[in-house]
């Protein structure tokens, strides 16, 4: 991955490649940033520069026959660790190495691919994957062995928060004092969720949203959209160049959850003294628990972004709105006015308890049907 394939970022590949340049690069580093604003394709074309030897700010001048085997993703000394789970192929103590193929598929594809996406991609949506014990076992051992090329071995470890307390704690001492000429780049959407212990032993760079023009230029070059199409699309993403890819395509799981949604909060309305919409309420929790654990805390992520834009219409700020409700017979101007500032704290507390608990293995039909309850009485909250 050349730096010039990655989208935007300009200051944080200037202080890459200048700090490479220089000599000054730190053997733990932290890329933390919100989905899809670039992290993973930044990650891989730092590694690049710096096991090619390129200089002069772009992955050029180096080795070619180095820059070669980074197209195809098969570099030696560039090692992956990422979230896995059991599958029908592994059947227990699945790590990375397993799944490399499947990973260099996603990487070609969706450079800026989500978690979600790579559970789709091995078929595991209806679980949980992690970076387990075994994958720390792993990377101790890949990382003791010398280099091929003699020069530095990188240790990409994707979605970081992933990591549970026992790998967490066996690399410990590897991520301090890694052998000479190691390099860690952990990558992260959620800072906090990292352990303590490893947060303070990497430098941490922090990754903004993307910037709207530079995903409408992208697009317009990938996908030779219209100018206006483009600024749209550029809009509605966010920041966010997965999403945008997504809408593009409209393989976007936003459309079934914009029904869910939907049908939620209208069922939500009527149910105040209403039997017949309460049953509506628990058949929605019960279609929604047949789902995976990652679609149920990806939707009721949905659902915190949808609250937030209708709270953002409420208060006259129409200029920070991206989501265009696509169902028919819903407007977001219509539901604004339910959300504001009376209950929208309690709503955003609401839906983060529940993805709270799913991600804890709760049961996903009784966390649903109690979160349906309460934001009947939320809803029909005054605002003051």
């Amino acid at each position: 991955m050349m730096f010039h394939e990655v989208i935007g970022q300009e200051h944080i590949k200037n202080h890459l490649t200048t700090s490479a340049d220089n000599g000054r690069i730190s053997h733990a580093q932290l890329f933390v940033g919100p989905e899809g604003c670039g992290t993973l394709p930044m990650a891989i074309a730092y590694a690049q520069y710096i096991l090619c030897k390129n200089q002069n700010g772009e992955n050029t001048e180096g080795n070619a026959a180095c820059n070669l085997k980074f197209k195809n993703l098969s570099h030696p000394d560039l090692h992956f660790a990422f979230p896995v789970a059991t599958t029908d192929k592994v059947k227990k103590h699945p790590v990375a190495s397993n799944f490399l193929e499947e990973w260099r598929e996603l990487l070609k594809e969706q450079p800026y691919g989500n978690l979600f996406d790579w559970y789709k991609k091995l078929g595991i949506e209806n679980k949980q994957g992690q970076i387990g014990v075994d994958e720390a076992q792993d990377i101790v051992k890949s990382l003791a062995l010398k280099s091929f090329e003699g020069g530095y071995k990188i240790m990409v470890i994707w979605m970081a928060e992933k990591m549970n307390t026992s790998a967490a704690n066996k690399l410990l001492k590897l991520i301090e004092e890694p052998p000479e000429k190691t390099i860690f780049i952990l990558i992260a959407e959620d800072e906090e969720q990292i352990i303590n212990t490893i947060l303070s032993r990497c430098q941490v760079l922090h990754f903004p949203p993307l910037a709207e023009e530079d995903i409408k230029n992208t697009l317009i070059k990938q996908f030779d959209l219209a100018e206006t199409d483009a600024t749209k699309i550029a809009h509605q993403a966010n920041g966010n160049y997965n999403k945008a890819c997504d809408l593009v395509y409209h393989d976007s799981e936003d459309l079934q959850f914009e029904e869910w949604f939907v049908f939620w909060v209208r069922s939500a309305f009527k149910a105040k003294g209403n039997k017949a919409a309460i049953h509506d309420l628990i058949s929605w929790s019960e279609t929604i628990a047949k789902t995976g654990r990652e679609t149920q805390k990806q939707f009721l992520h949905f659902c915190l972004d949808y609250f937030r834009q209708a709270m953002l219409l409420n208060y006259n700020a129409p200029d920070l709105v991206f989501i265009e409700p696509k169902t028919e017979g819903f407007k977001l101007e219509n539901f604004a006015p339910f959300v504001h500032g009376n209950n929208i704290m309690d709503i955003s507390n609401e839906l983060q308890e529940a993805i709270y608990h799913i991600e804890r293995n709760a049961n996903a039909k009784i966390v649903l049907t109690d979160l349906s309850i309460k934001l009947t009485r939320l809803l029909h909250k005054k605002a003051g």
